[in-house]
């Protein structure tokens, strides 16, 4: 790992943002801005599409797609992103796959809070089962708010008696809105992408006023995992997310999971989006996430 790569991510992350509390709206663009800046490899394609009733973008290797589909929830807090955002990871992950990919435009807080978003990934997951695709063909993935939304969606598809996805891969996941987590004081700072009172504020949009203190809004000290397929989860050492990844893992492991969780010493949140050149531990963590789905997916 480079360690001149991490300290120029870390000086672009920290870039000062304009003063004063930033609209939805202006958190959305400046995310945009931010993510139009990663690698997308060039031997994908994409196409636009709905998937339960949502719009949603399919990603699929040029040379053509080997049996296995990858169910991609986008990060943002809850508040911000889109397919598009995330397009570096989900064509990261297709081009070392050779799986297809589809990735949800789920609905967005504060104007459409929690369970809204749920809802939607529920309902695209579902309607890929309706399709005929087998569950051992499938696997969930996420980034941030997204790789929540991974395990959440998976409690609520087992909640409603659907058969869960073969596998999961979490990037930095956020999965306490209780926020919780010891990393939550002790990497502030460190992280150079959030602090506490930004999430606070990502996340008072989301709830909306519900209790967090619920497992479809904070699985990693709440939730019962019992059943759930093997996962991986990937985390760097500096983000005040960090314990978020390390009690859903000990979770999980309690309930008898196959997990695997990932720590790379010195890595931002969602450090995997840097691929293709800009950090080059980030190219390895998706070869280990891609290794992962390709062990675990394997259609009936």
């Amino acid at each position: 790992m480079s360690k001149e790569q991490l300290a120029r991510i870390d000086a672009l992350l920290r870039q000062p943002h304009p003063e004063g509390e930033r609209s939805p709206e202006e958190l959305r663009a400046g995310f945009r801005a931010l993510m139009a800046q990663m690698v997308v490899p060039g031997d994908v394609r994409t196409t636009q599409t709905t998937l339960g009733g949502r719009p949603a973008l399919h990603v699929e290797p040029d040379s053509g797609a080997r049996p296995g589909t990858i169910l991609y929830f986008h990060g943002g807090g809850f508040v911000f992103g889109c397919p598009e955002t995330a397009l570096s990871l989900t064509a990261q992950l297709v081009s070392r796959t050779g799986f297809d990919s589809y990735s949800v435009d789920y609905r967005l807080a504060p104007e459409h809070p929690f369970p809204a978003g749920l809802q939607d990934n529920l309902r695209a997951y579902r309607a890929l089962l309706d399709s005929g695709l087998d569950p051992t063909a499938l696997a969930f993935a996420g980034d941030s708010a997204g790789g929540g939304f991974s395990v959440t969606t998976a409690l609520a598809a087992r909640d409603a008696g659907l058969p869960l996805p073969a596998a999961m891969v979490l990037f930095s996941p956020g999965l306490d809105a209780t926020r919780t987590g010891e990393s939550m004081t002790t990497k502030e700072g460190i992280d150079p992408i959030f602090t506490r009172a930004a999430v606070e504020r990502t996340g008072a949009m989301y709830l909306a006023g519900q209790d967090p203190a619920q497992p479809l809004l904070s699985p990693a000290i709440h939730a019962d995992l019992t059943g759930f397929p093997p996962m991986l989860i990937q985390v760097g050492t500096n983000e005040i997310l960090l314990d978020d990844s390390t009690r859903l893992a000990a979770r999980a492991q309690r309930a008898g999971v196959d997990v695997i969780l990932d720590i790379t010493a010195d890595a931002p949140h969602v450090f995997q989006a840097f691929a293709g050149g800009p950090l080059d531990e980030a190219d390895r963590a998706l070869d280990r996430a891609a290794l992962f789905l390709t062990q675990h997916v394997r259609p009936a």
